[in-house]
């Protein structure tokens, strides 16, 4: 059978999962009146819950007597690793651009990857039915961006859709009638090339995508780069330095069948395939026959710039609410989740019973600790690090730089400027984008977007939108300006009383309920002035037999301030931790000890005033 390999890349919320599923139902992959979920391809309940996709993953459509393999990418620039590594598995890409969006940072950072593999684009205007769709200004900003990114005449010369994912048809132009998405799929077969190697050679693929199967174990996905494969045939897996990893035998092969894999007893050059039964075989090892000698060319990923330290939790409520709780399990969980995302790096961190933990970025470590919480895990978690290097030739200190994309209505273009600019990004481009907005364009060092994206929701009410893209090291650019509020601490363990909060609740915005439970160096809220203060929040009423002439006050309560585990992170200062167990999320002191936290300070301000 012929045979196609596409990949959907887009920005975030382009609508690339809800366009494979309409390529699934009018394909035929689904049975008639067959039940199935919105966005059938985010089968994770993380994706599901956020409405993202976070891993990339295969499904197949069958189409005029050609199988169409398609993986979904995620859009989020912190799992542009997903995307970097399933690009050498397909021969064409189709590029989603939203019809009002436009070309946005990720587009760009995923385009320019598959361009540079040699990868020939389809280009589709999506959401063409929205109100405010501008097709013809997109269509010339995915010209420019193909052309400052270096395209050739060939993959410049790219074929055009208009589409609507959600209603499900494209159209060449946009008067022809609007019926369904065969355009799309007689485009795919005209366009993109079956893929041309070599079926005779000794069978040999590359693993790309690396998940866990609860009965068949690890199960490896990628291309079939050359020859046959065949069930129960041996095998030999080598590292990308050439060392050999493993030996053993074919014992489960599957191909992708609409959204199931199926067991198949051969397959062919070309083709996408997963396999399963090997103990020791990762990403980005070469699996082939015996007589393999070489290990087959893998693209390498962009390295991380974000780190946190993963430690154990040693707070006084530690052990009460997770199953696993030392330092041994989170190493192994660790050191399984950096096997399947490579863009994750895991190192022993100079602190006892604690582990840095490298990433793309806050949301990419944020999905992975609330895995780990579900997976009945006990953490605490420091504040986010940027990874800086030294000028190879200079010898100077340089720290990671992002573009950043803002979106806003006009009259909160002035707030957006001052605060970036405070945080040391440059602006680079301002210019309207129709419907009232504006949009920004930044240069700022990613130190600077740690916690600020909470504060650039109240700050545009909830209606501004922000892109990220990394864009390089840039020069070290100094002290940041870090949060402005000290934090109320707890003095005391126990159970918080409403008494006590409700005097406390003038003295800032506090984060804990009456009867939540509280101990010594526990950060109860955010202090309304810049220091800290220790506070009591057990304190009760104290009872007498003499009847007062008021009344008791009617002590209500302001709702306190709940913060998801992404803001708690990115709220939190360098001596302060975030503790998650599976049913919370709290905040606390490095240091529980005043004292103790007294002494670190004293010797920080020794240490700084030396240098």
């Amino acid at each position: 059978m012929d045979i196609r390999n596409i990949a959907i890349i887009a920005h975030v919320d382009h609508g690339k999962t809800t366009l494979v599923d309409q390529l699934l139902k009018q394909s035929g992959a689904f049975r008639e009146h067959q039940q199935v979920a919105e966005r059938a391809m985010d089968r994770n309940d993380l994706e599901r819950e956020r409405g993202i996709t976070i891993l990339a993953k295969c499904t197949s459509v069958i189409w005029k007597g050609t199988r169409i393999n398609i993986v979904d990418t995620p859009g989020h620039a912190d799992f542009g690793g997903e995307v970097e590594r399933i690009l050498n598995m397909v021969d064409g890409v189709i590029v989603l651009v939203d019809a009002a969006e436009g070309v946005l940072p990720q587009t760009k950072f995923v385009t320019g990857k598959a361009l540079a593999q040699g990868l020939k684009p389809i280009v589709v205007v999506n959401k063409i039915d929205r109100q405010d769709a501008r097709a013809d200004e997109v269509h010339e900003e995915v010209f420019d961006l193909f052309a400052a990114l270096g395209a050739t005449d060939e993959q410049l010369d790219f074929p055009m859709l208009y589409a609507s994912g959600r209603q499900g048809w494209a159209v060449e132009k946009l008067d022809d009638e609007r019926k369904d998405l065969s355009p799309m799929f007689d485009l795919v077969l005209r366009h993109v090339h079956a893929p041309v190697l070599d079926k005779e050679a000794p069978f040999a693929m590359v693993a790309s995508i690396l998940d866990y199967d609860n009965f068949l174990g690890r199960v490896l996905t990628g291309r079939l780069e050359q020859g046959r494969a065949r069930l129960n045939m041996p095998l030999k897996v080598l590292r990308p330095d050439g060392s050999l990893v493993e030996t053993g035998r074919l014992t489960k092969l599957m191909g992708f069948r609409g959204l199931e894999r199926v067991a198949i007893e051969e397959a062919e050059a070309g083709d996408i395939i997963a396999v399963a039964g090997l103990t020791d075989a990762t990403i980005p090892d070469t699996i082939g026959s015996p007589e393999i000698a070489e290990p087959l060319h893998a693209t390498p990923v962009d390295p991380p710039t974000l780190a946190m330290t993963f430690r154990v939790n040693d707070g006084p409520l530690g052990g009460r609410e997770g199953k696993k709780v030392t330092s041994r399990q989170i190493r192994d969980r660790l050191l399984r989740e950096s096997e399947g995302n490579v863009a994750i790096k895991i190192t022993e961190s100079q602190e006892q019973e604690a582990f840095e933990v490298a990433g793309r970025g806050e949301l990419q470590l944020g999905v992975l600790i609330e895995t780990m919480r579900r997976e009945g895990f006990e953490l605490t978690i420091g504040r986010p690090r940027v990874l800086t290097r030294d000028n190879p030739e200079t010898g100077d200190k340089e720290e990671p730089m992002e573009e950043v994309l803002v979106d806003v209505d006009e009259p909160y273009t002035g707030v957006v400027v001052e605060k970036i600019s405070r945080r040391k990004g440059m602006l680079q481009d301002m210019r309207p984008s129709g419907g009232g907005k504006v949009r920004l364009t930044f240069h700022m060092p990613s130190r600077g977007l740690i916690g600020y994206h909470g504060e650039f929701l109240t700050d545009t009410r909830g209606t501004g939108i922000m892109n990220r893209m990394f864009l390089g090291y840039g020069p070290w650019v100094g002290q940041l300006e870090g949060r402005r509020n000290g934090s109320l601490i707890s003095s005391a363990d126990g159970e918080a009383v409403q008494y006590a909060l409700w005097y406390l609740q003038e003295r800032g915005t506090l984060f804990v309920d009456p009867g939540d439970k509280v101990y010594l160096g526990m950060i109860l809220g955010e202090h309304s002035r810049g220091s800290d203060l220790d506070v009591n929040p057990i304190k009760e009423k104290k009872l007498t037999n003499i009847r007062a002439a008021g009344k008791d006050e009617a002590m209500l309560l302001i709702p306190p301030r709940r913060m998801s585990l992404e803001q708690a992170i990115a709220y939190i200062e360098d001596d302060e931790l975030v503790e998650v167990t599976p049913t919370a999320v709290r905040l606390r002191k490095r240091y529980l000890d005043p004292n103790e936290r007294k002494r670190h300070e004293r010797r920080a301000a020794d240490s700084e005033a030396a240098a």
